[in-house]
């Protein structure tokens, strides 16, 4: 993501030349840049605004709505046709090529960011793009899995996976993967991107073979669970009976979060994008450069604000759970009121995402064409957009606010669905909203800081 952002101020650059060369070539997403063009009052006062927006979508879901009318809602459906096997499997096998070609030019195409079509197919079309459509569409990577088709085909040994980790290895493997993202040129270099990709295909086909393809990406394969819970935020879900049309977040009340491992990971992906915003903030290169003038090595330090501050989320929504016990009196244990509530952050991690990335998908989609046509010897300077309007800021902050209302709302359900009595309902979401404001003015305050470029990585 740190890595994304030079790709995207490479980009705005090219693109724009001196008029956004300090500006909206700052942050993936354009976020920071449309942002300092757009605001016109103080920063406390907009993230008061904010936080109070979160806030007062909690009072009023409390006050004007009901039990019934949110089991009427949540209920809505409408059926969808479901696609054929032929058009599956088709999608599938396209995507298996798609993922043998990205490796490929990424050790033979040019080495240029923009000119590479590795770089552009993993941050613009799979990260940028298909992540998204996973939370405004539907999750479609069950079916188009490329490294799933090459496990299915293998044959499998069976062995035991080993109970006792549950789904830890998938929250460790998140972690590890955009740590690696974070700290090395991962969206610069094509080579060390499709080494990257070369290197997760074989590990993750291994560990298939070895315990079973379905049991390595339901508990230990990271992108496989994210996908899952991203498709929950989606209006279109995949049922026994077919696809069927809901509205956007009603099915996150009924998402399975079943025990503090998912949690965790449920957590961590909201925690890893908050993390990519702040080290790339004008306080986190102060705090970096005066601890890195004591003696602190520089890889110690982002590792433990990584860590840290992962620790800290997690913390403050257990500390929300076991609130929302005390609150609501209720012999619900804060182990279980965490899995219940836990959903409910999908919403915001999906929001922060979407106005984390769209800009960079907009401006760089063109490039994708041009260079998708000829992978190895693309244009010297292939099209991209000549930049985005100064109202997109405002609608990618849109973006962030709308996930923390959804999320509000998510949780509100969750409460009735949880205690039988209104009160208790009401009051065991007081610490959650409280987490959730916290949430977003956090989220708010990194978008509206400009950009500064992470001291001691490369940028």
């Amino acid at each position: 993501m740190a890595r994304r952002r030079r790709l995207r101020a490479t980009l705005s650059s090219l693109a724009v030349a001196t008029a956004f060369a300090g500006t909206a070539a700052a942050h993936s997403g354009s976020l920071r840049g449309a942002t300092q063009e757009s605001l016109a009052v103080p920063t406390w006062l907009f993230l008061l605004t904010g936080g109070g927006a979160v806030g007062a979508s909690f009072l009023l879901a409390s006050f004007v709505t009901d039990r019934r009318f949110v089991e009427q809602l949540h209920a809505w459906h409408r059926s969808l046709p479901t696609p054929g096997r032929f058009v599956t499997r088709a999608a599938r096998l396209a995507a298996v090529g798609v993922l043998l070609s990205t490796v490929a030019f990424g050790f033979v195409a040019p080495d240029e960011q923009l000119r590479n079509l590795a770089i552009l197919v993993v941050w613009v079309a799979w990260w940028g793009g298909f992540v998204a459509s996973t939370y405004l569409l539907g999750n479609a990577w069950p079916a188009l899995n490329p490294v799933r088709a090459l496990a299915d085909a293998l044959p499998s040994l069976d062995r035991p996976y080993p109970e006792r980790l549950g789904a830890w290895p998938s929250v460790a493997a998140l972690l590890a993967l955009v740590w690696i993202e974070v700290v090395s040129p991962l969206a610069d270099d094509p080579r060390l991107l499709a080494t990257v990709v070369l290197v997760y295909t074989l590990v993750t086909v291994g560990g298939a073979v070895v315990v079973g393809a379905e049991r390595w990406f339901t508990s230990v394969d990271p992108l496989s669970r994210a996908f899952r819970y991203y498709g929950h935020v989606a209006p279109i879900q995949r049922t026994d009976d077919g696809l069927r049309l809901r509205l956007p977040g009603a099915a996150l009340p009924e998402t399975a979060v079943s025990g503090r491992d998912e949690v965790a990971f449920v957590v961590a992906l909201l925690f890893v994008t908050t993390y990519d915003g702040f080290v790339a903030t004008g306080l986190w290169a102060t705090i970096a450069r005066t601890v890195a003038g004591v003696g602190v090595p520089p890889t110690l330090i982002y590792l433990g604000a990584y860590l840290g501050g992962f620790v800290l989320f997690l913390g403050a929504f257990r500390w929300a759970a076991r609130d929302a016990r005390r609150r609501a009196e209720s012999y619900l244990t804060p182990e279980y009121l965490a899995r219940r509530f836990a959903p409910s952050l999908l919403a915001i991690a999906a929001g922060y995402h979407l106005a984390h990335n769209l800009g960079s998908v907009l401006l760089l989609s063109p490039t994708l064409v041009a260079v998708a046509t000829s992978p190895l010897s693309p244009p010297l300077n292939p099209p991209q957009l000549a930049g985005l309007p100064g109202w997109f800021g405002g609608l990618e902050l849109a973006f962030v606010l709308v996930g923390h209302l959804l999320a509000v709302w998510v949780a509100h359900a969750t409460a009735y669905d949880a205690f039988p009595g209104r009160l208790q309902a009401v009051r065991s979401q007081y610490a959650v909203t409280l987490v959730m404001v916290l949430y977003t003015m956090t989220s708010l305050w990194i978008v509206s800081e400009p950009y500064v470029p992470p001291p001691f990585i490369a940028t």
